[in-house]
């Protein structure tokens, strides 16, 4: 254990030097008496509230609740608005402010007179951002997750949000239900604060938190209301100033057996595939080597147990009562490292012994899974030669091996405009190819993968087809839609290179994804390319665009990922 001179807070408050004076002094300006804050480990609340994120509305009050827990340990909170990644209305895509959001966390913990932090998140960026920047601080963190929304309703139907938006708005397209069904829906979608209650990307994320051991065990899955949350929050701040004390960093918590369990979840899970991007991400800022193949490596031997919406049936207030992310780690504990150490202090495998599963077919056995392999495939070709993934769980199974003719849109401005035109001659063979929408391309790489459907298509009954981008998806979409592919289009990737009639493959049981023409052709059409102008030519768009990586990267900055280490700032 750690004595109160060794805390790092200790060189901004401590000592007789002319510093020590000036912040004491500034501390009472703050109102703070000596009793309050001397000697005790200093907590930063980083909290992701603001007033336009739904999934992020209850998180001041949570607040709250962490500084009530952090006193009652005998730590002193201090709470930092940080930046708000609003899926539903930032644009063009809070992918493209994900790296900003781990630049603030990790220069404000570095910077400040903070011994440990509470991480206070949900929406789908703000996890991986959030645990990004804490693990290039290095400092003790703990992840309060921001919990998912209520069940949606309308009429005698359950909703998912997204998962049921995509699904009532093709019926609309399809005029199977009108304006007033419609203006219900809104009503009905999204009913309480918190994040998407499907296994989006954010309950992937939240997910991938609590089994990388950076939660208090079971927090992951707690709706946002319940009062369950409240517990959580309050106890989160108390174990964190613990955590101080015991000296239980980040970096001593993650490591490349943490990462091998988070892809296996994500798997059993049925899991956003935006979760191989993040995850590449994080393992690169504790120097853990990491990539697409590692995906695909261990989804050939995880079963997907959870039964949750779009690739089951149930939703995550279900998910929570049937036992959590604990009761589903049960049933993997063959496939997991139960011997790593989290924030409880306790191994994985100790926090699991009380876990149990309530129902079986919300969480599933082993011998009777929602799929027998892991919910995510990489697929490798020479359209994709530093791959592409699919959820192929989420797509209609005679579309899993498939050849169609491309149907090729540049952006997703003539997306919009020409899905609908005659002309193209689209059925429901073709592939439908949708290129300039990467991390340069995009920019920020949005999530418009699930291309639309033509509407003549969606009359006839259509609901699946092939789809091929460099763009990422909800992962709260559906369909066989292939993302990520890389390199990207921007950048001469050989998406750039397709035309309208090309034959393209899609083959997940092979793993493969191809354009069948010659490498020859292939060639000539490369030199005859030519790149794109940028689309920033000043502010945070060109740092951007000068330093982002790719898909298969991480999609990171490259001087934050570079191998090389931050002095700690002089506090006298």
């Amino acid at each position: 254990m750690r004595n109160p001179e060794e805390l790092r807070s200790h060189r901004w408050f401590g000592g007789d030097e002319l510093r020590g004076f000036s912040h004491r002094a500034r501390s009472r300006q703050l109102g703070y008496n000596p009793e309050e804050h001397l000697g005790k480990p200093v907590i930063a609340i980083l909290n992701t509230w603001s007033d336009i994120n739904p999934c992020h509305m209850h998180l001041r009050e949570r607040a709250e609740q962490v500084k009530r827990g952090v006193w009652q340990a005998g730590g002193f909170p201090l709470e930092f608005p940080v930046a708000t990644l609003s899926e539903t209305f930032q644009k063009p895509t809070p992918m493209l402010y994900r790296n900003l959001l781990s630049m603030e966390t990790e220069e404000i913990l570095r910077s400040y007179p903070v011994d440990g932090a509470v991480l206070m998140g949900g929406c789908d960026k703000t996890t991986p951002a959030l645990l990004m920047g804490a693990t290039s601080a290095g400092l003790p963190a703990i992840f309060v997750p921001a919990g998912p929304m209520l069940r949606g309703h309308w009429r005698d139907e359950v909703l998912g949000s997204g998962t049921d938006m995509w699904k009532y708005w093709d019926d609309k397209r399809a005029g199977l239900i009108g304006d007033e069904e419609l203006s219900e829906l809104e009503r009905g979608l999204a009913r309480s604060p918190g994040t998407c209650m499907t296994m989006g990307t954010a309950a992937t994320m939240m997910s991938v938190a609590e089994v990388l051991g950076l939660t208090l065990p079971g927090a992951a899955s707690i709706p946002a209301v319940d009062s369950a949350h409240h517990r959580m929050a309050a106890a989160s701040g108390a174990r964190v100033v613990e955590m101080v004390w015991e000296d239980l960093t980040i970096t001593k918590i993650l490591d490349k057996r943490a990462y091998a369990d988070a892809i296996t979840t994500v798997l059993a899970l049925g899991g956003s595939t935006n979760a191989v991007i993040h995850l590449i991400a994080m393992a690169g800022r504790g120097r853990i080597p990491l990539s697409v193949d590692d995906f695909d490596t261990i989804a050939r031997r995880v079963p997907v147990l959870a039964n949750i919406r779009p690739g089951g049936d149930w939703l995550m207030e279900d998910f929570y009562y049937a036992g959590g992310l604990p009761g589903l780690l049960s049933r993997l504990t063959d496939l997991l490292h139960t011997d790593r150490v989290t924030v409880t202090g306790r191994t994985l495998g100790e926090n699991l012994t009380s876990a149990r599963v309530h129902d079986d077919d919300v969480i599933r056995t082993r011998d009777n899974p929602v799929a027998v392999e892991g919910g995510v495939a990489v697929l490798r070709g020479n359209l994709a030669p530093s791959g592409a993934v699919i959820k192929h769980i989420a797509a209609e199974p005679r579309l899993l091996v498939h050849t169609g003719p491309a149907v090729v849109f540049d952006d997703y401005k003539d997306l919009k405009a020409r899905i609908n035109d005659p002309a193209l001659g689209i059925t429901e063979d073709s592939v439908l190819v949708l290129r300039g929408s990467g991390p340069l391309g995009g920019p920020g790489m949005p999530e418009y993968g699930m291309l639309p459907l033509p509407d003549h298509l969606l009359a006839k009954g259509v609901r699946d087809m092939v789809r091929v981008s460099d763009a990422r998806m909800s992962g709260t979409s559906y369909g066989a839609c292939v993302l990520h592919v890389a390199p990207e289009s921007h950048v001469g990737g050989p998406l750039a290179l397709v035309r309208d009639g090309d034959p393209i493959t899609l083959d997940v049981p092979s793993r493969r994804l191809s354009v069948d023409i010659t490498d020859a052709e292939l060639e000539r059409r490369r030199a005859r390319w030519t790149p794109p102008p940028p689309h920033y030519e000043r502010g945070y768009g060109a740092l951007y665009s000068g330093h982002i990586t790719q898909a298969d990267e991480g999609c990171d900055f490259d001087f934050l990922a570079h191998v090389g280490e931050n002095p700690e700032p002089d506090a006298q």
